[in-house]
């Protein structure tokens, strides 16, 4: 089978893309790694796959990065009845889109409002934070907070 993908260096760190044009709903590959049975583990690369389960992935996969405007999202198979539940803990790539030669692979990481950092992925509809959608109200109600308080405490120390 031909190789899909190469890891690059880029402005922040790696990403992955495209050795060759991928087709809209194409399954690029499956993402390979450690499934981790622990409530409180989390890494920067790790993949929640219910609760108190995660996966670390490793290369390629493990350097997809984020983008509100995605090409790419994980799925898996959720197990039929009498079918072995393991099928759960394994995840794959799917194009969303068609992906040309040389283009960045991106997911949403879709992370929860308590773990929410800027963005940076410079798409159009950018979020402005790593967050899931349903989520931004949270996030942007907690910057405002913070914001109140950070000017609170300049006028309070200009007194």
């Amino acid at each position: 089978m031909l190789p899909t993908v190469r890891v690059r260096k880029m402005a922040l760190g790696r990403g992955v893309y495209a050795v060759r044009r991928l087709r809209r709903n194409q399954t690029i590959g499956e993402i390979m790694g450690r499934v981790i049975d622990d409530p409180d583990y989390g890494s920067e690369y790790c993949i929640e796959l219910g609760p108190d389960r995660n996966m670390e992935p490793v290369a390629p996969f493990r350097f997809l990065n984020h983008s509100c405007e995605p090409n790419c999202e994980v799925f898996s198979w959720n197990p039929e009845p009498g079918e072995d539940p393991s099928v759960s803990d394994r995840l794959w790539l799917q194009a969303l889109r068609t992906i040309q030669l040389g283009e960045e692979l991106t997911i949403d990481y879709g992370w929860p409002a308590d773990v929410a950092i800027r963005c940076q992925c410079g798409a159009g509809n950018c979020r402005g934070w790593v967050v899931s959608e349903e989520e931004l109200p949270t996030v942007l109600r907690q910057q405002r907070r913070k914001n109140k308080a950070a000017l609170q405490t300049r006028k309070e120390k200009t007194r």
